[in-house]
């Protein structure tokens, strides 16, 4: 049985529409098993509470193989991704960035953190997950 991933997507919540579009090009990907845990627009943790907010994506990025950080410029002028980022380098997890499509520079706070930076290619961005997910 092939391994299964567990994905914490690292997005912007103004941008969620590329949040959508990886999940979905990751589904579609034969062969490739994956539970995704982030919180989401369409699944929200429910709160106004950061401290709250904030407990409950720790635990799912402690749970998680590994981060995807959308890498739009976008991402270094969002405070909860930075949080996330920091969050996961202080567990161990790896963040690889993802280049959305169209994107000619790419976040300094992804790039510095990141693995490696991928561009939107469904076999890029699997061949990072199975090198990089612990």
């Amino acid at each position: 049985m092939a391994k299964e991933f567990k994905i914490f997507i690292s997005h912007s919540w103004a941008h969620s529409d590329d949040l959508e579009a990886l999940q979905n090009l990751l589904n579609a990907r034969g062969y490739f098993n994956v539970e995704f845990l982030e919180a989401s627009k369409k699944v929200p943790i429910n709160s106004e509470n950061a401290t709250y907010v904030k407990s409950v994506l720790r635990d799912r990025i402690r749970n998680s193989n590994i981060i995807l950080a959308l890498a739009g410029i976008y991402a270094s002028h969002s405070e909860w991704m930075i949080w996330e980022l920091e969050t996961a380098q202080s567990y161990g997890i790896p963040i690889v960035g993802v280049i959305p499509r169209g994107q000619e520079r790419i976040s300094t706070e992804v790039y510095s953190r990141s693995k490696i930076d991928v561009r939107w290619n469904t076999e890029s961005i699997v061949q990072a997950i199975r090198t990089y997910a612990i």
